[in-house]
């Protein structure tokens, strides 16, 4: 199996690109990454945020260690982006990932992706505002790879989530997107697929099955993220904790599927109160477990 580590697990704690490229490669013994804009935020002034940035982007090149990507995080996922209810928001989710865009650029990452967006409460139940909506959306993204394309970029991603109120969510709504984005973007556009959101029980019920996201949309699936999760809540923990997803199934997924070019990338997410010694200690024993199953 490819492994590499979302550095959400970072965030708070190891801060600064030399500091955090050294726990990545000496202590989990890593090669890959995906950078997380909570750790610079993309809307920090541009000269300062991509001061930042590339000093990450030297400390990890310097490491031997490749950011393969960089992927909007929990600050990010709390607004509505591209299917906000007002034009106002939209066109700001819009600068969001164009400014993430920007700053991945400035670090000479291929790759930036995030969740589509949210929809309001009231838009959700409105089948005609969803359409209309998710339609401004498109447009939006394809003008925004046409920008990452000038910048440098060479794909764009979106994560699925596991809620009805956002899109996409299924297996289903993730060919839609990849469907009505194809040959209308300037870079390719594929799915950051989530094992926790994908095994998401009270949303997708028998759908909630890695097989079946194969099936319909494996084609466009980029890289996975990879979580243990009870499938009953999106949980984000580490997989020295029990849950419906083992090191042997993510072994045995990857085999049969003859996975290759995808990355699995851990994205573990701590509470802040956990003590900086535990999380370090955490993530060594899970990338150990998922190394004696590979």
């Amino acid at each position: 199996m490819k492994l590499g580590a979302n550095l959400s697990f970072a965030i708070k704690r190891w801060l600064g690109g030399d500091r955090l490229a050294k726990v990545v490669k000496e202590d989990l013994g890593l090669d890959h990454a995906q950078f997380t804009w909570d750790l610079v935020d993309p809307w920090w002034p541009s000269a300062e945020r991509d001061r930042i940035a590339r000093d990450y982007a030297a400390g990890f090149k310097a490491a031997g260690v490749t950011i393969e990507s960089s992927f909007g995080g929990l600050a990010s996922y709390t607004y509505n982006h591209f299917l906000a209810p007002t034009p106002e928001l939209r066109a700001l989710g819009k600068e969001h990932f164009k400014r993430a865009i920007d700053m991945t650029a400035a670090m000479e990452v291929p790759t930036a992706g995030m969740p589509f967006g949210s929809y309001s409460a009231d838009d959700a139940l409105d089948p005609r505002r969803r359409e209309d909506i998710y339609r401004e959306a498109l447009e939006a993204l394809v003008d925004l790879s046409r920008h990452a394309r000038k910048s440098g970029l060479t794909s764009l991603m979106i994560e699925p989530v596991p809620l009805a109120t956002e899109f996409p969510s299924s297996a289903a709504d993730s060919l839609k997107l990849m469907k009505d984005l194809d040959g209308t973007t300037d870079i390719p556009v594929r799915l950051m697929v989530d094992w926790g959101h994908a095994l998401f029980t009270p949303l997708f019920k028998e759908d909630a099955d890695m097989d079946l996201w194969m099936r319909i949309c494996g084609d466009y699936i980029g890289a996975f993220h990879i979580q243990q999760t009870d499938g009953l809540l999106d949980r984000h923990w580490n997989f020295t904790r029990d849950g419906i997803v083992t090191p042997e199934i993510l072994a045995d997924f990857w085999k049969r599927h003859k996975l290759t070019d995808q990355t699995y990338l851990l994205e573990i997410i701590y509470p802040f109160e956990e003590t900086d010694e535990f999380v370090l200690e955490d993530m060594k024993k899970a990338v150990r477990l998922l190394r004696q199953a590979a």
